[in-house]
């Protein structure tokens, strides 16, 4: 059977799957203490004003692209750490550590100078009033400060979720959520003496919390007793070129393939802009079903994260059968959410949709929208969880290739055909977008099901 889940008996199934959610709750929750610092960032920013708001969307998108791909670098760092860790290799676990902080840290500050540099030309580029182009300068200058400390923080995540620790990754998250509220108030409105900055607030205080976030968890992670046989703080490492070349080669393709999913969605809401018709209703529309869709992505996301620490760990204690069944488990598991965030849209989605906004043009849009956003579940679930599984397995330029075809060429190309040449208008996209997922679900099931199989049975 597929990826051998018939191969152990129910019970293991269900010792699998809880040693799964284990690791995935942790980090689920974190990824959700995370869009809570969006959400306030943008009622703060609202707050101030719309143009404001304007400049935080702006900004943030800005600061996501980057963000988002680097993190998938550092991503490497997880099967890396999960192999070393099953093999036994103690001291090793705490040296690769010891890079990843270092590469971490010279990443992000290579992600600063690169959004430091990006303002000017995209303040050229953008066609924004006097306030806005000064906003969201200020923004991006203070939220390129948070690269550093975020990468530094994501080589402690790595750290700590593939040694089996990911709940104080969630508590750090929850604690950095509450420290941006009254950050971003002091900030943005200037309390407590300070100047009132409006949106740019939101940069600064943003940056703060990445600088908490790398702070607390260093801090927890030094002071942790389970953490101290591997002794990352026990002594001091220098830089590793032939460390750096092999988490560059692991995670550059990783980084590639968040940058191709997140930047799908950037050039179709673009694409939508030129849309003949109520432009301003698509848009609306679009971005509340992309906000929902986002949100309910984080499950199979923390599903797929949690198997690639599983199937590493595996892999590195060579039990090749047990990390076959660990992917299988983790498909199976997220295929099962998916099938119930599917049912839950398709009854949820007009009160879903109103969460958002009370304009009847935009609830009936995104409501229809969400029917496509149901369809796709299964596939969006099995393709990031298969994906993930792989990197458990240090397979990353195949499934990077894969997602750039679907992503690019199936989902973008066929969108803009199905949008402007056969007058589907927004839902051509979304029809090309769940086609394109589909595709990406079974080239990368078959992956996993060949790479897997032959890794255990050769």
């Amino acid at each position: 059977m597929l990826l051998d889940l018939t191969r152990y008996s129910p019970a293991a199934f269900r010792r699998e799957a809880a040693k799964l959610a284990v690791l995935a709750m942790p980090m689920l929750a974190a990824q959700v203490a995370q869009v809570g610092v969006g959400f306030v960032d943008t009622v703060m920013a609202g707050g101030a004003g719309k143009d404001d708001l304007a400049a935080v969307a702006l900004g943030g998108s800005t600061f996501i692209t980057v963000y988002i791909t680097f993190l998938g670098i550092m991503t490497a760092l997880n099967p890396m750490l999960s192999q070393q860790h099953g093999a036994g290799e103690t001291e090793a676990v705490g040296e690769l550590g010891r890079q990843g902080l270092w590469y971490g840290l010279l990443l992000g500050i290579l992600g600063m100078l690169l959004l430091w540099l990006a303002i000017a030309p995209l303040q050229g580029y953008l066609t924004l009033n006097a306030n806005v182009e000064t906003q969201f300068g200020q923004y991006v200058g203070f939220i390129a400060l948070a690269m550093p400390a975020a990468m530094v923080h994501r080589a402690l995540h790595a750290y700590a979720s593939s040694l089996g620790r990911p709940k104080p990754i969630m508590w750090v998250s929850w604690a950095a959520l509450l420290l941006n509220i009254p950050l971003n108030y002091i900030f943005v409105y200037g309390k407590l003496g300070m100047p009132a900055l409006g949106g740019a607030g939101c940069g600064l205080a943003s940056a703060l919390v990445f600088w908490f976030n790398a702070l607390a968890l260093w801090l927890y992670v030094a002071k942790q007793r389970y953490f101290r046989p591997f002794g990352l703080t026990a002594r001091f490492s220098k830089p590793d070129t032939a460390v750096f070349g092999q988490i560059t080669r692991l995670g550059v393709p990783i980084g590639l393939s968040f940058f191709l999913e997140v930047s799908l969605f950037t050039f179709i809401m673009l694409l939508i802009a030129r849309l003949d018709g109520n432009t301003e209703d698509f848009v609306a529309a679009q971005q509340v079903v992309i906000n929902i869709t986002g949100i309910i992505y984080m499950i199979p996301q923390g599903v797929g994260t949690a198997a690639t620490v599983r199937v590493g760990y595996s892999v590195g204690a060579n039990e090749l059968y047990r990390a076959r069944y660990a992917a299988g488990v983790a498909v199976a598991v997220g295929a099962a959410l998916a099938v119930c965030t599917a049912v839950l849209i398709l009854l949820l989605r007009h009160h879903l949709v109103a969460m958002y906004t009370d304009d009847a043009a935009v609830l009936a849009l995104g409501a229809t929208i969400l029917l496509f956003a149901a369809a796709f579940q299964l596939a969006d679930a099995v393709q990031c969880i298969a994906s993930f599984a792989l990197r458990g397995y240090k397979v990353t330029k195949l499934p990077m290739l894969i997602h750039a075809l679907a992503f690019w060429v199936l989902g973008l190309g066929l969108g803009c055909w199905l949008a402007f040449g056969r007058e589907m208008g927004i839902y051509g996209f979304w029809t090309a977008l769940v086609l394109s997922l589909a595709a990406a679900a079974v080239a990368l099931l078959w992956c996993l099901e060949t790479v897997s199989r032959e890794r255990a049975y050769r």
